[in-house]
């Protein structure tokens, strides 16, 4: 076999021509190793960047990073376990209520997810806001937990993908991230490598998520189910709406406590809705209903029995967690300031920017700028008014939390995001698609 080297890959990906299997794994496998230098590797990410990448390609590059380092075996842990990954958006706090709901339901739910950048603090943080919870476990006490209550999640560690964690800090750096192919195989080698027997991968789109047009958010989600599904890994998306944020809490402590507040059987409907959809999806992917009736039904038995938050105290209390917030969500951290936001003239709420209320809790504290900056887990946002709801002027229509001395640039940020008008805005659908193996379908065709 001819001598490899990076140059001539380079090239070649340049020139828009198809690599091999081993032309990726040797790439692959000597950046993560150090034989092959950040500029090298740089100019083939800008290379694919520009050219793309085949679904062949694509396959070879998620496979080669998921299996760069330790991957997870649940095979001990009976049942089909179920994973589900968000591409992010602000107030996404679903895996909280998800997990123990799927738990409570008989689907054991093995998850590893991570700390955010940017506009709020990701799951591990939302979690760490709890008294006493130990976002990080050892692979075997993850692994025991999941067998005895049926539920965990802890941060990755840096054996889990090893090569994705570099390549994304390069991507980070370059300018490379927003490519389709860099992004489904970044995501997917992260759950090939956690061990999960399906996946429910929930697409966020609208101006507060990553990909802001929906053709964007069906190319990609396409892209991770064909990977998913050629790999063993069964897999569906959900196209889900990010043009205002979800729930009525952007933080981390108040997302924790909006997240009780919903398996309590008391959360916002746009929050209870994808919950019960998402939801719906894995419990069909494990098995535990015939159709998406069927697997809601069953999800609202947990939640109106008090099983759901049975298993989320069950959870905090394994990972060492002060369980009583279960019943008392004012046992979580509050900030010393409340400063409210209000209405400067009376109608509709026609847009919230979900962006720019992202960047104002982050403004606030709740999250970092740049990579292992704290977060203040009081920090946050509660709005008090969603998209089509009638206000009158002066009336709250958020209300900032905070420890900061300075928050004006946040207060104008929250204010810039309301835009209000005479008439309410026409609805809009809060899942706009699913995707699976045979094809993406417009989600209200599905539903029932």
């Amino acid at each position: 076999m001819d001598k490899m080297y990076a140059y001539d890959l380079i090239l070649k990906k340049r020139r828009g021509f198809e690599m091999t299997t081993g032309e990726i794994n040797f790439l692959v496998d000597g950046y993560t190793r150090g034989d092959i230098p950040d500029y090298q590797m740089a100019a083939w990410l800008m290379a694919v960047f520009f050219q793309g990448l085949t679904l062949r390609e694509t396959v070879d590059l998620t496979m080669a990073m998921a299996y760069s380092g330790t991957r997870l075996d649940l095979s001990t842990v009976p049942g089909v376990k179920v994973d589900k990954h968000s591409t992010g958006g602000v107030g996404d706090k679903t895996t909280l209520v998800l997990a123990p709901l799927l738990a409570a339901c008989g689907v054991p739910v093995a998850k590893m997810s991570g700390r955010g950048l940017g506009h709020t603090g990701g799951t591990i943080d939302k979690l760490a806001s709890i008294p006493g919870f130990k976002a990080d476990l050892d692979i075997e006490t993850f692994r025991r937990q999941v067998q005895e209550i049926g539920l965990a999640v802890t941060g990755a560690g840096p054996e889990l993908a090893p090569a994705d964690k570099k390549i994304y800090a390069l991507r980070d750096a370059t300018a490379t991230v927003d490519s389709i192919p860099l992004i489904a195989s970044s995501v997917m080698a992260k759950k090939i490598a956690g061990g999960a027997d399906a996946l429910v991968l929930d697409v966020k789109v609208g101006n507060g998520a990553f990909v802001k047009e929906v053709d964007a958010a069906l190319s990609l989600a396409r892209m991770m189910v064909n990977i998913g599904n050629s790999t063993g890994l069964k897999t569906v998306a959900l196209i889900t709406d990010m043009n205002q944020p979800l729930g009525s809490t952007v933080g981390n402590a108040v997302e924790v406590e909006e997240a009780i507040n919903t398996l309590r059987g008391g959360g916002p409907e746009d929050l209870v809705n994808l919950c019960l959809a998402l939801g719906s999806e894995m419990m069909l992917l494990a098995g535990r209903a015939k159709d998406r009736p069927g697997a809601r039904a069953l999800l609202e038995d947990a939640l109106a029995s008090g099983a759901a938050l049975s298993k989320f105290a069950a959870w905090v209390r394994a990972q060492g967690g002060d369980e009583t917030v279960a019943r008392d969500p004012s046992r979580l951290p509050r900030a010393t300031r409340q400063v409210t936001v209000t209405a400067h003239a009376g109608g509709y709420v026609c847009k919230i920017a979900a962006e720019k209320i992202g960047r104002a809790a982050m403004l606030l504290g709740a999250g970092r700028q740049v990579k292992d900056a704290p977060v203040d887990p009081a920090a946050g946002i509660v709005l008090k008014k969603k998209v089509g709801e009638a206000v009158r002027k002066n009336e709250p229509l958020a209300v900032l939390q905070t420890n900061r001395d300075y928050f004006a640039d946040a207060e104008n940020l929250v204010r810039e995001a309301f835009a209000l008008g005479p008439t309410p805005p026409e609805p809009r659908p809060l899942i706009h698609y699913l995707v699976n193996a045979e094809g993406a379908f417009a989600y209200e065709e599905v539903e029932g």
